[in-house]
């Protein structure tokens, strides 16, 4: 049996995804065997543990969202991840920060690092941002949510990076003092953020 019109199909996929992960191939009719295959013989490079790419494809800025993405759909990206994607923070974090659901498992992932928080209720819920970033869909936490988050978790990031990301996100006019007041009662910081809100204005 040729290889060859499994390979085209997964180079295919490839060129629209950027990523393939096992599962993936099904939808095409390909054997999971042929990913094995094709990165023994060089035309694939493993990236992670069931994620494949072309080899020496140039990752994006984004690289680190689109991997995680493509392996935990329902991770919503927050605190660091979201602040860097907003532009921000001048800080690179060196873990990608998620959202999950309240008692979801950490993913097991070889590469990037990843630093889980839970979520419940509308922590969780309100305030996603759907982007697409090199063909990966990427879910985001909206900037004044994001700000919330930092407060909420001041103690994990640092107060410095909630009140910087504050006053950018003001002064650039990417968010709303109301749509700040707004996720500030949601996260329950309201009073933690009132005195920061009513001097930025």
């Amino acid at each position: 049996m040729s290889l060859e019109p499994h390979t085209q199909r997964i180079l295919d996929l490839l060129h629209r995804k950027g990523i393939v992960r096992p599962s993936d191939l099904a939808d095409i009719g390909v054997p999971r065997m042929i990913l094995r295959r094709m990165t023994s013989s060089g035309q694939l490079e493993k990236i992670g543990r069931g994620l494949y790419q072309l080899p020496g494809r140039q990752g994006s800025e984004h690289e680190g969202l689109t991997t995680v993405a493509t392996k935990v759909p329902q991770a919503v990206f927050c605190l660091h991840s979201a602040l860097q994607f907003h532009e921000l923070t001048t800080q690179l974090p060196w873990q990608v920060w998620i959202a999950m659901p309240r008692g979801s498992h950490v993913p097991t992932m070889a590469y990037p690092p990843v630093k889980m928080v839970q979520f419940a209720g509308e922590a969780y819920s309100e305030g996603i941002e759907v982007h697409e970033r090199d063909q990966v869909t990427l879910r985001v936490f909206c900037v004044a949510k994001t700000i919330a988050d930092c407060f909420k978790h001041r103690h994990k990031i640092g107060l410095d990076v909630a009140l910087e990301a504050l006053r950018d996100a003001r002064s650039q006019k990417k968010a709303s003092a109301d749509d700040l007041w707004r996720f500030a009662k949601i996260c329950r910081v309201a009073n933690v953020m009132r005195p920061y809100l009513e001097v930025i204005g």
